[in-house]
């Protein structure tokens, strides 16, 4: 288990490690130690650490990528599941990069407004990179989407599946 994890963990809950610690019914030293990889918890123990800062120990699925060549048009990418971001990430201000948004002027999208999430999913559909899909784009709201979003025909009917699984 990556120290990182629970470093993080401890920041976002506004914690010392003294007090995490405390809580977690074991000494600020052998966090100390976790945190910086000298050692390792049990997953019990890296469980009971997370959830007394507030956060849960989860198994998440993570999406495989297929490239789909298109008898005409660009090659596009598509998941065989959909995901889920933090809230933080899934309604952030995000500004895609030339090589996704190169067409217009305005990469800046807010997508907590439900027509600027709805643009820049249709981009990044057509024209990102499994990396950029999976950082950007949140499985909920792309379902929510879905029905508005405008399309390649090709392209919607590769991603459908995964869309009708949620």
């Amino acid at each position: 288990m990556s120290g990182d994890l629970l470093e993080v963990a401890r920041r976002r809950a506004g914690l010392t490690q003294e007090e995490l610690a405390s809580r977690a019914s074991t000494s600020r030293p052998t966090l100390s130690a976790y945190e910086s990889g000298r050692k390792s918890p049990t997953l019990a123990t890296a469980e009971r650490i997370l959830h007394v800062a507030g956060f849960a120990l989860t198994l998440d699925s993570r999406p495989t990528f297929r490239q789909v060549k298109p008898g005409r048009g660009r090659p596009f990418y598509v998941a065989d599941s959909l995901w889920r971001l933090p809230l933080d990430a899934a309604l952030s201000r995000v500004e895609l990069p030339l090589r996704i948004d190169w067409s217009s002027s305005g990469r800046t999208h807010d997508l907590s407004k439900r027509r600027s999430r709805a643009r820049c999913y249709e981009i990044v559909l057509r024209e990102g990179m499994p990396e950029d899909i999976v950082s950007i784009i949140d499985g909920a709201l792309l379902y929510d989407l879905w029905d508005d979003l405008v399309l390649p025909r090709a392209l919607r009917r590769e991603w459908e599946p995964a869309v009708e699984r949620l």
